[in-house]
């Protein structure tokens, strides 16, 4: 029960210079393409998304940005939102650290392969520990063998790398071995995010992300503050803009933030054969969606090696995705109640036919 709780409560908050690539495909062996439409009224379309945007039921006011790869772009916000509000971000921010992590990856300050026990000096487990087997690819896809988060990463006031020590230890004794099972959790990317800081010789989070920031012009209005600058959860604790978040999606896309191979190994299925302990996508969605590094690939079977789709919802209903098939990027922004990331994901597949219709559109 204890741990039910523990997830629950973490699950609801946490629900996260340009690199040398140029490749903007997911790793497939062909990219299948929607043919234009032999005719479209581009206006017309952009008029019927409108509406049928304005006439949805949902819990709460949202932006929704959509941006075709060739740069034509629609925007609609409803009520107080707009493209420039801050948003709480929840798991999307799973997304935007898994990314500076890996630009450590390319840039040689870390490997996929690397342990967390070899990064860590005060690493608590014996080198014959299952746990000491861990590597920072299992951590950012969530198949470390870690299950049980520690109610420290919702403490502002506790040490970054005392909270990680504290969730090691809760661990300790669960009998997971690395890479047999996935269960989406925050320490995952804490202890990845002190690896990164360790490694990096920073002080801590914070410089990773000013650094992450400067080097590539994103996220300039953004922030890791929750619950405190000092303990981020590198899982769900960023404020962002709709627009900000657009422009990293544009950004990765577009092959401008991590090296050709380390981005086909973003986009792939990390999850592999590992068992399924707990999935947000099929308790929320009902979709046994594959994980790669830092997000979701939605594709219908969970063993599927790639995707066309890929995404990281957050737990107020916010809806980062990027579609290879149609064609387009698309920013749902907004900040219902804790827990509500179903309805974000009902406002999205709503509109997707009308979207697609729009991104198939080439007048």
């Amino acid at each position: 029960m204890r741990r039910h709780i523990i997830s629950t409560v973490v699950f609801s908050l946490s629900l996260a210079a340009c690199g040398s690539g140029s490749s903007s495909l997911p790793p497939t062996q062909s990219t299948p393409t929607q043919p234009p439409q032999a005719s479209c009224d581009l206006s017309a379309l952009e008029q019927s998304l409108r509406q049928q945007a304005a006439a949805l039921k949902t819990d709460t006011d949202f932006t929704l940005l959509l941006e075709r790869f060739d740069g034509r772009s629609f925007s609609y916000s409803r009520g107080g939102s707009s493209a420039v509000t801050s948003y709480e971000s929840a798991s999307t921010s799973k997304w935007v650290s898994a990314v500076i992590m890996l630009r450590l990856v390319d840039s040689g300050v870390l490997k996929l392969s690397d342990t967390a026990a070899s990064r860590l000096s005060d690493w608590p487990f014996s080198a014959s520990h299952p746990l000491s087997q861990m590597t920072l690819q299992q951590l950012l896809s969530f198949t470390s063998g870690l299950t049980e988060e520690p109610l420290c990463l919702n403490l502002p006031g506790i040490d970054f790398a005392q909270c990680v020590r504290q969730g090691l230890s809760n661990n300790s004794a669960n009998g997971r071995l690395p890479g047999t099972v996935f269960d989406y959790n925050g320490l995952h990317l804490q202890v990845a995010g002190l690896m990164a800081i360790r490694a990096a010789g920073a002080s801590d989070w914070q410089v990773l992300f000013r650094q992450f920031t400067q080097q590539t012009g994103l996220f300039s209005t953004a922030r890791y503050d929750l619950p405190s600058s000092g303990n981020p959860r590198l899982a769900g604790g960023m404020h962002w803009t709709a627009q900000e978040y657009l422009d990293f999606l544009r950004a990765l896309q577009q092959g401008k933030l991590l090296s050709a191979a380390l981005q086909q190994q973003m986009l792939a299925n990390q999850r592999g054969t590992a068992t399924v302990a707990n999935s947000p996508a099929v308790s929320g969605f009902g979709a046994d969606w594959p994980y790669g590094l830092g997000h979701w690939l939605e594709c219908s079977n969970g063993q599927c090696a790639s995707a066309q789709r890929h995404s990281c919802p957050g737990a107020y209903g916010a809806y980062p995705l990027i579609d290879y098939q149609h064609q387009y990027l698309a920013m749902l922004a907004r900040e219902g109640q804790l827990g509500s990331f179903v309805e974000g994901k009902a406002v999205v597949d709503a509109l997707t036919p009308a979207i697609q219709a729009w991104a198939g559109c080439k007048p």
